[in-house]
Order: C-alpha cells, then sequence, then structure tokens
C-alpha cells in the first residue's frame, strides 16, 4: 500500500517565498478529484492565515489549485467562504464545435512572466457557450490555446492544432491575459513540493499511517523555518533561493558543527 500527500502552500508573491499551510496523508488510492479531502486541507490552511476569520476568509484570500481541484463541490465549497479562486477546468466533449463558435477576432494574445505577448498562445472566455447549471454564479470559464512545442505529440483532444486547457474563476475584474496569468503562476507551488520533496517528503520511512502523519508534520515544520529563514535572514542574499540541499551544505552545517571546547 502507498501513500498520498495532499498540500497547501501559502504564496507571498514573486519576490518573496511560500510555505506548506497544511499537509493532508491520505491513503495511495485516494483519488485526485476528492473534493472531501480538498475542503478539509484548505480548512487546516485558513485558520492559519493572520487577521481573517477562519470560517469564512473573504476575498483578500485568492486559491488556486490545478486540474485536480475541478468538482461542484470544491468550488461551491470556494464560493461558500467567499474567496476568490482559480481552479483548473475540465472542458466538455464538444469542445471542438464550441472551438469553431469563436471568431478568430476573439481570441487576445496570452502573456510572458514579464508581461509580453506569447507568440502562439491566445485566451479567450468561453462562459457564454457552456452550460454551467449547477455550478457557482458568477463562474467564467476562460480557455488557453497553444501549439504544443516541437516534437510534443498531438492528442486527439487537440482542435486544428491547437491544445485547449481552461481554469474557472470567480474574479470579475481585470482583462483576461491578467486572470490567466495569475493563474499560471500557481505553478511556482511545484517549486515548494520540489523542496519538500527533497526535506523528507519524497520517502515516508515508517510503517504506520499515523508514524507517518507525524513525519509529514516534521517536513511542514522544516520547510516552514527553510521559508521563513530566505524571507527573515537571507534577505538581498543569492541564498534565498537556494534550493535545501545546498542550503545544507553551505549554510545549516556550519552551525551545526560540534564545538568540542567552550
Amino acid at each position: 500500500y502507498g501513500f498520498h500527500p495532499l498540500c497547501v502552500f501559502v504564496d507571498h508573491g514573486a519576490e518573496g517565498t511560500g510555505e506548506p499551510l497544511a499537509i493532508q496523508l491520505r491513503p495511495g488510492n485516494a483519488g485526485s478529484n476528492t473534493a472531501a479531502d480538498h475542503i478539509t486541507v484548505l480548512r487546516q490552511a485558513f485558520t492559519q492565515l493572520p487577521g481573517l476569520p477562519d470560517h469564512r476568509p473573504g476575498k483578500r484570500v485568492l486559491v488556486r489549485v490545478d486540474g485536480a481541484g475541478h468538482s461542484h463541490k470544491l468550488l461551491t465549497g470556494l464560493s461558500s467562504q467567499r474567496v476568490r479562486y482559480s481552479v483548473g477546468f475540465t472542458l466538455p466533449m464538444d469542445t471542438p464545435d464550441l472551438y469553431h463558435e469563436i471568431p478568430e477576432w476573439v481570441w487576445l494574445p496570452a502573456l510572458n512572466a514579464d508581461g509580453e505577448a506569447r507568440d502562439g498562445a491566445d485566451l479567450a472566455d468561453f462562459t457564454g457557450l457552456l452550460d454551467l447549471s449547477g455550478w457557482p454564479k458568477g463562474m467564467r470559464v476562460i480557455v488557453r490555446r497553444e501549439r504544443p512545442h516541437p516534437g510534443a505529440q498531438l492528442r486527439f483532444d487537440d482542435v486544428d492544432g491547437y491544445r485547449l486547457t481552461a481554469f474557472a474563476t470567480n474574479t470579475t475584474l481585470g482583462t483576461l491575459q491578467q486572470l490567466e496569468l495569475r493563474h499560471r503562476r500557481r505553478a511556482r507551488c511545484e517549486d515548494r513540493i520540489r523542496q519538500a520533496k527533497t526535506t523528507g517528503l519524497a520517502n515516508l520511512p515508517l510503517h504506520g499511517f499515523d508514524q507517518n502523519r507525524i513525519w509529514c508534520q516534521i517536513v511542514a515544520l522544516a520547510s516552514e523555518l527553510q521559508a521563513w529563514t530566505g524571507m527573515l535572514a537571507l534577505t538581498g542574499h543569492e541564498a534565498r533561493r537556494w534550493e535545501p540541499k545546498r542550503l545544507r551544505y553551505r549554510l545549516f552545517s556550519i552551525p551545526a558543527t560540534i564545538a568540542r571546547r567552550a
């Protein structure tokens, strides 16, 4: 049998870093779209946000989830918390037909991280074309089309040589380009996951489920200490963005040297 951790990270912005707010250890057969698990771990994270009511954080909080968060229950739960969300959305089977209803002039160029137009990637709002009955009110669905990179194998659901991906959001302000760039910056959490794996989350060393739950909390504490060390002690230094392994060998091992005399 195996284990499947589910993590929530807080994002401190482009110049900051992030640390895990909550880690929930689940059985290895847990599904990626299990909304009950997502809601549980998000509630645990909300309780740690300072200055906000944990039962309903409000619009000051933005929750970003990849395609694993595509479920009615999760988006309804986020709406009840009155938070802003940007969640990966699975397009329906008739997407090719909907795609051909969009005039070419409607598509807007997507933006790179530096705010410049990205060649071969465009955006359009599909909200009015989709049947969103049963989904939360005020939800928008924004679709990105992009030419696969050279050498990539085309998929059966690609349309006219474009790969279509989508996300749902309840944010009404801002352009499609700004909202899509904001959602794509969620990928920074992949760096946090990689660092957490390097810190000890990659291999759960103990046999019992509860024992490994304790191990996950130790990993969360270590990851949080690394994040706050970078923000508070390493401001303006390149070490702020070092990986855990480099920090251990070049920084943490120095004060950890055993002193044999007073």
